[in-house]
């Protein structure tokens, strides 16, 4: 019962998320293994503007789901992996690949996919061919993420 409630509350993020979801079409990517290797932009992300999208429960989302070092933020998932460490655990391209598409590494994930756009059917059309996060806020989050080394 617990998990329904979470999904329903994760699908209505996700669709006040997608009001807010920039809307040009995805930069191309290649898969490597499990890893995205390749940046999606030209220039690093923004630690600082990564921190404020995975703590933003209007943007990323992620706190729905996940935990993490946030001592200001109440009210953490518990059903994914904690942040904490995610620097340490993963590399830039594996944490690429997880934000992109995490189905690619586990295709029973709850986790959405933040980037990816094509093969997806149970999108509302006003909401269709539209990233969850730009490839720019994709990016900050990886760059945030790999501060967490703890």
């Amino acid at each position: 019962m617990r998990f329904l409630m979470v999904a329903a509350m994760a699908l209505m993020c996700c669709v006040n998320a997608l009001a807010q979801a920039p809307s040009p079409e995805p930069e191309p990517y290649e898969v490597v293994g499990d890893a995205i290797p390749a940046r999606l932009t030209q220039t690093r992300g923004d630690a600082a503007r990564g921190r404020a999208i995975v703590i933003d429960r209007r943007v990323g989302l992620c706190l729905l789901c996940h935990s993490g070092p946030f001592p200001e933020e109440k009210f953490q998932g518990t059903l994914a992996p904690d942040l904490a460490g995610s620097g340490s655990r993963w590399s830039e391209g594996e944490l690429r690949l997880r934000l992109v598409d995490a189905s690619r590494i586990n295709p029973a994930t709850i986790m959405p996919p933040y980037y990816r756009i094509d093969g997806l059917d149970r999108v509302p059309a006003a909401f269709r061919d539209r990233p969850l996060l730009s490839a720019e806020q994709i990016e900050d989050v990886i760059a945030f993420l790999m501060t967490l080394r703890d």
